[in-house]
């Protein structure tokens, strides 16, 4: 099969969307499709473009098999709401005439276009009816919902009413719409979207390279002494909830035989490094590199997952896959009957979002309950296997791509990706 995929974030940003539309595209190739991807240069999580690249001119090169043409991008260094649209809106304009082109040039079977950013729909909508292609709408989080909740864009009445309707036509458009969790995907029938039309499409576990390791090279290399991590690591964004950490921290202070680690990057880090300026029990480190991201991830105790109360459902993190993994146990905050909650069942503890006592409490519970610890830790690995195999998931995929378009289905080997996981 031909597939032009479409989305903001690839490789080499090594956070979020980026890691798995880079990972499915070299898994795809590897399988013996042609796989091309109309992206921007790499900027997040840090909001910046990455040197070796600009955010003003056209590039294209070749990854892993992969043709990737990149699009001029308006990055804010501070990216307000206002700031955020004007961000996606410029990506959307500059990426219409390359996705015409690809797809005039290489026929493709499926168009596969990610949300966020939401405008780059109707790109590929009007690239696959102009071909005869299918399009299929991946969405990682909804962002409408997600810029409300998070306070990102103001929630007056004409803003919202227009930006469900523009996402009420863009969920409209594809022949087949997929999200990243039941819940997620039960929003999508909410919505609208026909049941037919909906596909569960999960972020996997790099369970191949993520593997329980007992210690870390962290731990010498960050001087820390101390029996228990507990760690975030991931972008660091409003949506995150991570001022929760800091308080739970500093709920933690007396404690001698805990370390709290923040490791990544973000619009909100230096507030946060403010906020914990007076703490002497927390850490922060920026992002690390993939090939150590088994022994940054082997760090931890127990890893951190907080989460904003009204962004429960419009996101599932991607870390959590790699989390899991890695065989340590998860303290998510989300709301029972969330797609979050079901998620880390049995391989940590729920508590309370936006409850800094409630993620302080459950922390130590893990910690001083060695037999509660070993219990979801073996748990977090075999759900990472049974429920978050990479492997099965594209497997999946490429057989759905098949009976969507009529193509002929054929399959490669499938060899190791050279992208293929992140921190989230």
């Amino acid at each position: 099969m031909k597939i032009l995929i479409l989305g903001i974030n690839y490789a080499p940003e090594l956070t979020g969307i980026a890691v798995y539309t880079a990972g499915l595209a070299q898994d795809l190739v590897a399988r013996g499709h042609a796989v091309e991807v109309v992206t921007a240069p790499p900027y997040y999580p840090d909001w910046q473009v990455a040197a070796g690249h600009s955010p003003w001119r056209y590039a294209s090169d070749r990854q892993a098999g992969v043709q990737i043409t990149r699009c001029p991008i308006y990055v804010p260094r501070n990216p307000s709401g206002p700031k955020r649209i004007l961000h996606h809106l410029s990506f959307a304009i500059t990426s219409l005439f390359p996705m015409i082109a690809s797809s005039f040039r290489m026929r493709p079977d499926i168009i596969f276009t990610v949300s966020p950013s939401l405008f780059s729909a109707p790109i590929g909508a009007l690239a696959a009816r102009m071909t005869g292609a299918k399009q299929w709408l991946h969405i990682q989080d909804f962002e409408v919902e997600a810029a409300f909740a998070t306070g990102q864009i103001n929630s007056q009445d004409m803003v919202k009413r227009w930006a469900h309707s523009f996402e009420h036509f863009c969920l409209s458009l594809p022949d087949k719409v997929s999200s990243i969790s039941s819940a997620m995907c039960q929003k999508l029938l909410d919505k609208g979207v026909a049941s037919a039309a909906v596909y569960q499409l999960n972020n996997w576990a790099d369970d191949a390279t993520i593997k329980p390791k007992s210690h870390s090279l962290f731990r010498s290399r960050w001087n820390i002494a101390t029996d228990h991590v507990a760690l975030y690591s991931g972008s660091i964004s409003e949506k995150q909830g991570l001022e929760n950490v800091i308080e739970a921290a500093r709920r933690l202070k007396n404690r001698e035989d805990i370390t709290f680690v923040i490791c990544g990057n973000g619009p909100n880090r230096g507030k946060l490094e403010k906020c914990a300026a007076d703490l002497k029990n927390i850490q922060f480190h920026g992002l690390q590199k993939f090939e150590d991201l088994n022994d940054l991830l082997s760090l931890a105790t127990i890893h951190l997952l907080p989460q904003k109360r009204d962004a429960a459902d419009l996101l599932l993190p991607s870390k959590l896959a790699n989390m899991l993994a890695s065989g340590r146990p998860v303290v998510a905050g989300a709301e029972a009957g969330t797609g979050l909650a079901v998620a880390v069942a049995g391989c940590g503890l729920i508590v309370e979002p936006d409850s800094p006592d409630a993620m302080a409490k459950a922390i130590v519970n893990l910690m001083d309950d060695s037999i509660l610890h070993s219990e979801c830790s073996k748990a977090a690995r075999r759900r990472s296997l049974q429920d978050w195999s990479k492997e099965q998931i594209i497997f999946d995929l490429e057989r759905a791509f098949a009976q969507i378009s009529g193509a002929d289905k054929f399959s490669k080997p499938v060899g190791k990706s050279e992208f293929s996981g992140g921190a989230g």
